[in-house]
């Protein structure tokens, strides 16, 4: 069943083409910072915040970093787990996620199974997600025991994000790994689109609106960047950023549309036979 979030999520993509989620890693915020950081996101107009990072280990400190966000802004808090310790009853919802190219199988099913009470006994709204690490992978591929699929191969992302989608997964993730030196590349994102029916979500090593563009025009529907505010000290840089992105998914919409409108001429000037 499709939850009151993923409506928002697909309802917001629908209108705008493309959007902006922000991940906020606990462990690299203290709660004293994160109030002022929440009302900067959300006044950027970024869809929703994501919370988790590749080593949370406190789930005391992500409770209270979760309450503070919640605290502050009105947009959805979905949680973006590295394992059970990444898990809060504070949130609105949680990326229930398989890291489909881990080696491990305790990062394809078993903490999805050891955390799937804890979803349930905290109300979180479970979306559900084929996570593909990319390219150098950073901290969360090495984390995760996975093999990350060269930038050059974007036959292998295929293979892997239509597992997802024929599992039954909604969303699938391309990964690049927190502080990659460059994103996903637009030939696999641009493939990955082509092959799939369901949400395509793409994040790591993106920094600046021309980035972000290039991510959007190759097929994304969902941008994840980390707080770039805090890192860059800059409220501008960000706030242009996201700008992009929804400027970028307008045009996009209008070029789905422009296809649409040509696919269904066709059809009705179609010769009965």
């Amino acid at each position: 069943m499709i939850g009151s979030v993923e409506k928002y999520l697909r309802k917001r993509i629908r209108v705008e083409g493309a959007i902006h989620l922000t991940l906020i890693d606990p462990e690299e915020v203290s709660v004293a910072s994160t109030s002022s950081l929440a009302r900067e996101l959300a006044e950027s107009e970024t869809a929703a915040i994501m919370v988790g990072g590749s080593t949370t280990n406190s789930t005391f400190h992500l409770d209270n970093v979760v309450r503070t966000i919640k605290r502050e802004v009105q947009i959805p808090i979905i949680l973006f787990p590295n394992n059970v310790t990444g898990i809060s009853q504070h949130a609105d919802a949680i990326w229930f996620m398989s890291l489909l190219n881990s080696v491990d199988p305790y990062f394809l099913v078993g903490a999805q199974i050891l955390g799937a009470p804890l979803v349930k006994k905290y109300n979180l709204e479970p979306l559900p997600l084929g996570y593909i690490i990319v390219g150098e992978g950073g901290a969360a591929g090495i984390v995760g025991r996975a093999i990350p699929i060269p930038y050059t191969k974007p036959e292998l992302a295929i293979t892997h994000a239509l597992a997802a989608q024929y599992l039954g997964m909604r969303f699938v993730y391309l990964e690049a790994g927190s502080g990659a030196s460059q994103p996903v590349p637009p030939a696999m994102i641009r493939a990955a689109r082509d092959a799939l029916d369901i949400i395509l979500i793409v994040g790591g090593g993106i920094r600046d609106s021309e980035q972000a563009r290039t991510v959007v025009a190759a097929g994304a529907d969902i941008v994840v960047t980390g707080n770039i505010i805090e890192k860059a000290g800059s409220e501008r840089e960000f706030v242009n950023l996201v700008d992009a992105i929804r400027q970028s998914g307008a045009t996009k919409s209008q070029r789905i549309a422009r296809l649409q409108n040509c696919r269904n001429k066709a059809l009705s000037t179609k010769p009965l036979t």
